[in-house]
């Protein structure tokens, strides 16, 4: 004899599990949106306190690795070996909003984020990314966001780019920007390749911040080094990077 259940119990079953994942959705929805501001905040005051540039990053790299596991996300890290602690660029692909907590969270290290300049007219979000010293980036003039970098060279602190120029709607990898390649020429530092897989299917494009549990994975490939390369040369390393990225991500 069958044991399936009936027809009525597996619809009954098929709608609580809806709406269980809709409740979950809009918890972490409210958990992160009521995180940020707050954590935002903290961290706003706590430089302004004490301008301990340290203290305030341990403290916004910590939060970012609770907010992760309040929401239900697990952030895997592969290739730590490949970094030896001295300034980089690091250059990530993009699935989601979420690639930035993770890069925040678990990748070791003061890496200050480039962003557009748009972004930091927002009144909470634009006075946290001033205060963690993020670098606004104005894409007709991407110039004078490398002036800026210049008189940051010297801080041993390393870079993150996004040289898709934004995420990824459909998980292919776009072609990739130059400002990321040219600013590691100019400071003579090397490009760190970051494959990011997962991340789309944690918060998807068009959710309106949905964040659903789940795991992701941050792989760190080998350095690329710039010390001997020129301005000419900057379009032959984003294609050499975009293909060690797209090689990793299969």
């Amino acid at each position: 004899m069958s044991s399936a259940a009936p027809p009525a119990a597996l619809d009954a079953a098929s709608q609580s599990q809806v709406a269980v994942s809709r409740l979950r959705v809009f918890t972490n929805r409210l958990i992160f949106r009521t995180m940020l501001f707050t954590m935002g905040s903290a961290a706003v005051l706590l430089h302004l306190v004490g301008r301990n540039e340290q203290r305030t990053w341990r403290f916004a790299k910590a939060r970012a690795r609770t907010l992760a596991r309040v929401l239900g996300v697990t952030v895997h890290v592969r290739g730590l070996e490949h970094l030896d602690g001295k300034p980089c660029v690091f250059v990530s692909n993009h699935r989601s909003h979420f690639d930035i907590a993770a890069i925040l969270g678990f990748v070791p290290g003061i890496n200050r984020f480039t962003a557009k300049k748009e972004l930091f007219r927002e009144p909470v979000l634009g006075l946290v990314m001033r205060t963690m010293g993020m670098i606004p980036v104005d894409r007709e003039h991407p110039e004078k966001a490398i002036e800026r970098l210049r008189r940051l060279q010297h801080d041993g602190h390393s870079l993150v780019f996004f040289p898709e120029g934004t995420r990824s709607r459909d998980g292919m990898l776009a072609p990739f920007k130059k400002g990321a390649f040219v600013t590691a020429i100019e400071l003579g530092l090397p490009v760190v390749p970051i494959a990011c897989r997962g991340s789309e299917r944690i918060m998807p494009a068009g959710g309106y911040l949905a964040i659903l549990p789940g795991e992701m994975e941050l792989e760190i490939l080998e350095p690329i080094a710039t010390a001997d390369l020129s301005y000419e040369q900057r379009g032959e390393l984003a294609n050499r990077v975009r293909a060690r990225i797209a090689e990793a991500l299969g």
